[in-house]
């Protein structure tokens, strides 16, 4: 897919699902480039994509093939992240207002120092303007590089940054319940066994609203009530905090309310941020408060998966398409389009297509190019065979 392709898929965002995939390769839902990422970018029209989901090369961790220009292979860290900002910048240009911006970045030792190397991106990302960082999402790898450090711990964890152009950004949680909480979609998950142990979305729906992480599980109600009693609060308020307890313990059976928390002078911490006023009087004033939890299960910025390894893709670091499936579920609305700067192996795409949004890819390595295209493409395939299963074709 050349420059024609990249407007294209961008400018037609709001087609249906797979309406390229019977001739030219899918072109009208899928463009990858092979070429520099900002100038690439600087091709495609303003607001024209309504996610941008990315990875940059790591600084000075490991080659991605050893070309000029190369990402990563800056002298000092402060060109490493002039070069990253200035394709963050094309991405801001070419998200819409309702749009949102994620990068993973991986951190880096020099000398035995932690550069801290994703948080300084960070900060600079905001001075650009027109962005705001609505989450840093935590990811948790079940799977880090096997390594032992005599006087420091393995790294195990990276950061998704995401940002959003305005406080109207696409957001749509129940979509990324439904797709955190499938046990498919992760390498672990197609070999079968194992999808839902190394590739859980921390947060997501794991559970109804009577078995949330609060205090409104079904057995919360006999825990407070011990706490009361060994409380040091008086009879009256021991009195008033159990009828308290009885009373949310009754809405989240009638499903009126998720969860439910319960907080008693002299036994928990204040409550959040521990200032003067509302549930904190509550405890002075009345030894107790009760916390409730309204709609869904409490979504944490934490996510816990592997580090994904694929057959006959020879890049060196792959995030997990399960975590980026989730995230287009939950930033980008269905047709929309995709965009992947430092596209790699072709995970972002692989995701998008499969959860039918258009996609936009580019990398200056034509080897992960031709792999990125080959992986999409079977992705699609696989797409388009469930659509016709599921519409009466041929059995699953």
């Amino acid at each position: 897919g050349g420059m024609r392709g990249l407007a294209g898929a961008a400018a037609e965002g709001g087609a249906g699902r797979h309406a390229g995939a019977g001739g030219g390769g899918g072109d009208a839902d899928m463009a990858v480039h092979c070429g520099d990422a900002a100038r690439t970018l600087a091709s495609m029209p303003d607001c024209s994509a309504d996610l941008v989901v990315t990875s940059p090369p790591y600084f000075r961790q490991r080659s991605y093939g050893g070309l000029r220009g190369e990402t990563g292979q800056e002298a000092a860290v402060s060109d490493y992240l002039d070069a990253v900002k200035s394709v963050f910048a094309e991405c801001v240009r070419v998200v819409r207002d309702t749009g949102s911006i994620v990068f993973n970045m991986g951190d880096k030792y020099t000398g035995g120092d932690l550069m801290l190397v994703p948080y300084h991106f960070a900060i600079e990302a905001k001075r650009i303007g027109g962005v705001r960082l609505v989450n840093d999402i935590t990811w948790v790898k079940t799977n880090p590089t096997p390594r032992q450090f005599a006087r420091r711990f393995v790294p195990s964890t990276e950061p998704f940054f995401h940002f959003a152009k305005s406080d109207r950004y696409y957001y749509d949680t129940g979509a990324y319940d439904d797709e955190a909480g499938r046990g498919g979609g992760s390498a672990a998950g197609e070999r079968g066994g194992g999808g839902s142990a190394q590739a859980t979305l921390d947060g997501a729906a794991a559970g109804g609203g009577r078995t949330t992480r609060g205090g409104g599980h079904p057995r919360a109600g006999g825990r407070y009530r011990a706490i009361i009693d060994a409380s040091g609060l008086s009879s009256a308020e021991k009195d008033a905090a159990r009828r308290a307890l009885r009373e949310a313990a009754e809405e989240v059976r009638d499903g009126r309310i998720a969860s439910f928390r319960m907080k008693i002078r002299g036994v928990h911490s204040p409550a959040f941020g521990g200032q003067d006023g509302g549930r904190n009087s509550q405890i002075a004033n009345n030894g107790f408060t009760v916390i409730r939890l309204h709609g869904g299960p409490m979504r944490r910025d934490v996510v816990t998966s592997s580090v994904e390894t694929l057959k006959g893709i020879g890049h060196p670091a792959v995030y997990p398409e399960r975590i980026v499936r989730a995230l287009i579920a939950l930033l980008c609305p269905p047709g929309g389009t995709v965009v992947d700067p430092y596209m790699g192996s072709g995970t972002t795409g692989a995701a998008a297509v499969r959860t039918g949004r258009r996609y936009v890819g580019i990398d200056i390595n034509p080897s992960y190019c031709r792999a990125a295209r080959r992986r999409i493409a079977a992705a699609e395939a696989k797409a388009n065979a469930q659509d016709v299963q599921g519409s009466g074709g041929a059995p699953r």
